[in-house]
């Protein structure tokens, strides 16, 4: 009786244990599915409160600002010249050309040298040399913006002073040096990228050809890097369009059209900067500083778009 009591609780046993692996497992998986469904919802609700701040943002910004031309038409507000807003003068023309010209001629200045530095960094230069030169740049990037503007004042206005003969040295020339040195190394990290991911088979077939190292850049890797390349400057454009530390001290803050380089001027963000804390929220002054944030707004949210736009067709080309 003793050997078929051990033998029939044996088998009991024996048919207990895979009935107690699959409750495990059968718990396991609740738990798990019951985890992801958390998670789902809680990656909803973050995408979710994104979109609810990007859209109480534009609203907030745009209707504030769309009330400027309550009192003020947009012809005077986009094509005057004259911002002089104690005698109730709000043509914000000049700054809009300032901030134009300034942004040209930034891209004039850095984008060459960035993508000069891109090609040294992947097509010519050491592999032992590539990692210093690259966390340079990396620690470039991370450098605030109010760095570089104090260095402007204190380094490069001496030296603008200097070798122009003006008494102050502010102006276009000194915001857009400071603004290059701030994005030439986001344009030349992200060129580097988009120069490294061409396809050694690319170099090798134009190598075969018998073309020179100088050719096989400007013929063959610059072209398909192309969209990578134009992607970096759209993300140096973005950053030097909406900079406002490092220009508010190198610029002069007048607002009037530049006769030259090195005369004192004014654009959106170093307007808004200076004087948004000196007026009435309800006033037209507020609103008009409402609307140049929009601009701005409306103009990073552009090249944001057209970001995407470039890279989908790169992606889908590829």
């Amino acid at each position: 009786m003793n050997k078929q009591s051990q033998l029939i609780t044996g088998e009991s046993g024996a048919m207990a244990a895979p009935a107690r692996r699959s409750s495990s497992a059968s718990t396991r998986k609740k738990r798990v599915q019951a985890q992801n469904a958390w998670f789902g919802r809680y990656v909803k609700l973050s995408i979710f409160s994104l979109c609810f701040v990007l859209a109480m943002v534009l609203i907030l910004v745009g209707k504030t600002g769309l009330s400027t031309f309550a009192s003020l038409s947009p012809a005077d507000f986009f094509f005057s010249l004259d911002w002089t807003p104690e005698e109730d003068r709000f043509g914000a023309g000049s700054l809009i050309i300032g901030t134009l010209l300034l942004t040209f001629l930034t891209l004039l200045i850095s984008v060459p040298v960035s993508v000069g530095i891109a090609v040294f960094l992947s097509e010519i230069c050491p592999s032992w040399m590539k990692r210093i030169y690259r966390s340079m740049l990396d620690i470039l990037v991370g450098i605030p913006s109010v760095v570089y503007g104090y260095l402007g004042l204190t380094v490069l206005l001496p030296i603008i002073r200097q070798a122009s003969g003006e008494n102050l040295g502010d102006g276009l020339l000194a915001a857009s040096l400071v603004l290059s040195l701030m994005i030439l190394p986001t344009i030349s990290r992200v060129s580097d990228d988009a120069l490294t991911a061409v396809p050694g088979s690319y170099r090798e077939a134009a190598y075969a050809l018998g073309s020179t190292r100088l050719q096989a850049i400007v013929k063959v890797i610059l072209p398909c890097a192309s969209r990578g390349i134009l992607s970096a400057i759209i993300l140096g454009m973005a950053r030097a369009i909406g900079e406002t530390m490092a220009v508010v001290m190198v610029i002069g803050n007048t607002a009037q059209l530049p006769r030259d380089l090195v005369t004192p001027t004014s654009v959106l963000t170093s307007t808004i900067v200076m004087q948004i804390s000196n007026v009435e929220f309800t006033s037209t002054w507020s609103h008009a500083l409402y609307m140049m944030a929009f601009l701005l707004l409306v103009i990073s949210l552009g090249l944001i778009i057209l970001l995407r736009v470039i890279r989908s067709k790169g992606e889908s080309q590829a």
